[in-house]
């Protein structure tokens, strides 16, 4: 039972998620933003916005700051630091190749794209692309770090699974943010996070290779 729980975990479902998360983010690429297939992002702004309350939006106008780089870059940077006192230096390495590399593809995806933003933000015009969504991205990437993190400690099983529905709960109210304060389409936010899931496995993958 051991050995099909390990080859489950380890073998199949990564490559697995790989697969799906590439090609739900292909999907939204071809059909929604070439093809501007435009139900879906309608849809979800109707739906939003019969709930969005002036509390509401205050709330979410909080939150999605930790999605952006003011928050990322110093959360990262003490991050590297905390690894380097505990003398994880390899660690702190590869925690700093993924935080460059996530932006570095973020950046190239919006400008690859070219995708507009949503028209009416609720607060300050944004000039940059929309698609696909970095705060989304971006706080995925850091959350799935901090979780590998919190399971190589030795906290009780039942205390690591709690941190880690709660990190990935923050990250998904981040890009739900993005969607109500009218900075992002939903495509937008739902591809962020397939490529931000895509690129953890795939660099955690090589990392592990590269460890052997």
């Amino acid at each position: 039972m051991k050995i099909d729980k390990y080859i489950l975990s380890r073998i199949i479902i990564p490559p697995l998620l790989f697969i799906v998360s590439i090609g739900i983010f292909s999907i939204i690429a071809h059909e929604i933003v070439y093809e501007q297939e435009d139900w879906f992002d309608t849809e979800t702004f109707s739906f939003l916005k019969a709930y969005s309350t002036d509390s509401v939006i205050r709330f979410f106008n909080f939150l999605t700051f930790f999605g952006s780089g003011n928050f990322l870059f110093p959360a990262y940077i003490l991050l590297v630091l905390l690894l380097i006192y505990m003398r994880r230096r390899a660690d702190a390495i590869h925690v700093s190749i993924l935080a460059v590399t996530s932006t570095f593809i973020i950046y190239s995806s919006k400008l690859f794209f070219a995708r507009p933003r949503p028209d009416l933000p609720l607060f300050d015009k944004l000039d940059t692309f929309s698609f696909p969504s970095g705060h989304s991205m971006g706080s995925f990437v850091f959350v799935c770090i901090l979780i590998r993190e919190l399971w190589d400690t030795e906290l009780r099983g039942i205390w690591k699974w709690t941190f880690s529905v709660l990190l990935l709960i923050i990250t998904l109210a981040i890009g739900l943010s993005r969607i109500v304060l009218r900075y992002h389409y939903a495509s937008d936010v739902v591809g962020g996070f397939c490529l931000g899931l895509a690129y953890v496995l795939f660099y955690f993958r090589i990392e592990k290779m590269l460890k052997k």
